[in-house]
């Protein structure tokens, strides 16, 4: 399922935790195997492979017990360019000129 703005953070959640669910086991853990890894309790795991509120620090040491801190970075990269501020900044591509191949002249080329 596909994340969205418009989803309930409890929504979000339960997707988060059948995710988590389907590469821990692809990667061979079993849920007490992967607490123990993360430094976690197994009841805290199980909490939240079954889509209940958690800490964000409890979710970053799954993720990387699990070797995924690609995902963590990915979450919210380090640099961010907006639209809006390369606009600003004047790096977007602009417009050029080109003369009317065709010959008709509209009165607006100036």
């Amino acid at each position: 399922m596909k994340i969205s703005k418009l989803m309930p953070e409890t929504d979000i959640l339960k997707e988060f935790a059948k995710r988590l669910a389907r590469i821990r086991k692809a990667q061979g853990y079993s849920q007490t195997e992967l607490a123990i890894e993360a430094g976690i309790g197994v009841a805290t795991l199980r909490r939240i492979e079954a889509g209940r509120d958690s800490q964000l620090e409890t979710w970053l040491k799954i993720l990387k017990a699990l070797d995924m801190t690609s995902a963590i970075d990915a979450l919210l990269p380090e640099t961010f360019n907006s639209p809006m501020a390369e606009a600003l900044a004047g790096t977007s591509r602009k417009r050029t000129k080109s003369s009317p191949s065709s010959g008709i002249v509209w009165g607006d080329e100036v």
